[in-house]
């Protein structure tokens, strides 16, 4: 395909997908006021952000085997239609558990289009030719970044609300339910139909079990108890069996655990989920920071973050130019690590009183760390990866980002949370020390459990108070996650550089694949896979794929 016909092909794809990363950092500014509005607490603010990302990760890799078995079009078509009725229920919810339910029908359709679109990519271009399309996709993320916050920000201060921030979604996800029927026409390979269920569901609910553990404990219950210890081994239990399934009862696993045999690919994927932790926290926690800490409105908070995605566009736009011309993309991964390694620790010395430009400067140093690496990883393992395993491998990926993300937005609010009510307890009782407030204030105060008050309402010393203990504790879950981009970037230093692939097949003749799938017990089906991704001219104009399937095009 030539460089306009893929475009063209992208057009409602990448339109998709910016309706998907529109709906998180629209929401992340808006989340101040949601949870004020809603009467929630720090653990229902986390969980507005993590309930998204719990179903997106249990999702994303059954989305990629989907890819391989079925119209790729029509799955992401159905991922949008799933991310509006989402969208529709968040705009009408009356309380947080409602909207913590929403916001979960909205992560299975985030799943879909975040997976597919790398899918797609991979079954259309060569992976040195990847490069620049996955520099799309990060102006794509970046220009949903840059315009999220500020639109969240000017709907909230509008006669909408907050609410209009889920409702206006919906038309762009119309919008590009549309463009996609026009756009994208790839072919289709009919397959028997295996999807692991099983495996999925293992997954999710495991993984839920030990996210509400990190959330609610040291608040609901001790660290040290029963329920701890039931939420953990129960978490645990649901895990090992997941891994068993996928291992030896699943004939087409959601993760195929073949797929770490690659050096390359676990490395990356460690890697993914790491940088995973970084950029979650960043964008989910610093429009708090600036909202609470500083007392800005939601659209000076959105201003505020163009910052940090404007060191995201670049690095992701320039790198994936870069790699596309020199097919090199290890030292993109190396130098964006370790940037994000030192915005990261500099933003950990952050606090309410620190200057503004600073702030903007470490969190532009975290978007670019970010940018050189978050699409580039996904690179690296299709580029190791056989074809009829690139949907399975750009999920898993995409599957161990969220985890990350999920883990660390679930462990850093339950400490934020827990931070900030040690802060207002301690900065409430140096109040009644001097004499500013009451002892009917502080009796009533010094049973804060780290809920978020409407800080326009509070007397102003308290409110000083509130702004001090987010300022700090803000800055602190910073420091925390350094440790998490350290693991990212000796990860990446281990992983072995190969030059990108500049066809769809494999780069080795077909008689050492053969042999090296007879050696290792996996089928030989590369390069039959091939001529379902490009049809030879026979096949393309009869409509007929390799034996025992059935291709067409959408």
């Amino acid at each position: 395909m030539s460089h306009r016909e893929i475009l063209e092909a992208l057009t409602g794809l990448l339109l998709g997908m910016f309706v998907a990363m529109l709906s998180s950092t629209v929401v992340s500014n808006a989340l101040p006021r949601i949870v004020t509005d809603l009467e929630g607490s720090q653990t229902g603010y986390t969980w507005v952000v993590v309930a998204t990302l719990l179903t997106m990760t249990a999702t994303t890799p059954i989305w990629g085997k989907l890819a391989d078995l079925f119209s790729k079009k029509a799955l992401v078509q159905t991922a949008l239609v799933i991310f509006s009725i989402g969208s529709l229920a968040a705009g009408l919810a009356p309380n947080m558990e409602f909207l913590i339910g929403a916001r979960a029908i909205q992560g299975l359709g985030v799943g879909g289009m975040t997976a597919l679109v790398q899918v797609v990519i991979a079954s259309m271009v060569p992976p040195r030719e990847r490069g620049r399309y996955s520099g799309y996709i990060g102006a794509v993320f970046a220009a949903a970044t840059v315009s999220g916050p500020l639109l969240g920000g000017l709907i909230v201060d509008s006669f909408m609300g907050w609410r209009g921030c889920f409702f206006l979604a919906i038309p762009l996800a119309a919008a590009a339910f549309v463009v996609l029927q026009r756009t994208l026409h790839l072919p289709v390979v009919r397959r028997e139909v295996k999807i692991d269920y099983l495996g999925a569901t293992l997954i999710m609910a495991g993984v839920s079990c030990l996210l509400v553990w990190v959330s609610l404990a040291g608040n609901h219950f001790d660290w040290v108890s029963a329920t701890s210890a039931a939420l953990v081994l129960v978490g645990l239990v649901l895990i090992a069996a997941a891994i068993w399934v996928e291992a030896r009862v699943a004939s087409e696993p959601v993760i195929p655990l073949r797929l770490f045999r690659d050096r390359t690919t676990t490395l990356a994927t460690a890697a993914s989920a790491t940088v995973g932790v970084a950029m979650f926290a960043s964008t989910v926690y610093l429009s708090q920071y600036f909202q609470l800490a500083r007392g800005m409105s939601p659209t000076e908070a959105g201003l505020m973050s163009v910052a940090m995605v404007g060191g995201l566009l670049v690095s992701s736009i320039v790198s994936g130019r870069i790699i596309t011309r020199t097919g090199r993309w290890k030292r993109w991964l190396v130098g964006g690590t370790a940037t994000a390694v030192v915005g990261l620790a500099l933003l950990g010395t952050i606090d309410a009183e620190t200057p503004l430009v600073v702030v903007g400067l470490y969190m532009a140093c975290v978007g670019v760390g970010i940018g050189a690496s978050m699409q580039n990883l996904v690179l690296a393992v299709q580029n190791n990866t056989a074809p009829a395993d690139l949907g399975a491998a750009s999920s898993v990926v995409a599957f161990f980002r969220s985890i990350g993300g999920s883990v660390g937005v679930s462990a850093l609010g339950a400490l934020l949370a827990h931070q900030v009510a040690d802060g207002v307890r301690n900065g409430v009782i140096a109040l009644a020390q001097a004499g500013q407030i009451s002892t009917e204030q502080l009796a009533a105060m010094q049973h804060s459990t780290g809920d978020i008050p409407d800080l326009a309402d509070l007397p102003a010393p308290i409110r000083a108070v509130y702004e001090a203990s987010f300022g700090d504790a803000i800055g602190h879950i910073f420091t925390v996650a350094v440790p998490f981009a350290i693991l990212a970037f000796v990860c990446v230093l281990f992983i072995k550089e190969v030059p990108l692939r500049t066809t769809m097949g494999p780069t080795v003749p077909e008689s050492e694949i053969e042999a090296a799938m007879v050696a290792t017990g996996e089928p030989a089906d590369w390069p039959a896979y091939q001529e379902d991704v490009e049809p030879t001219p026979a096949s393309a104009g009869t409509g007929e794929g390799p034996a025992g399937s059935e291709a067409r095009r959408d």
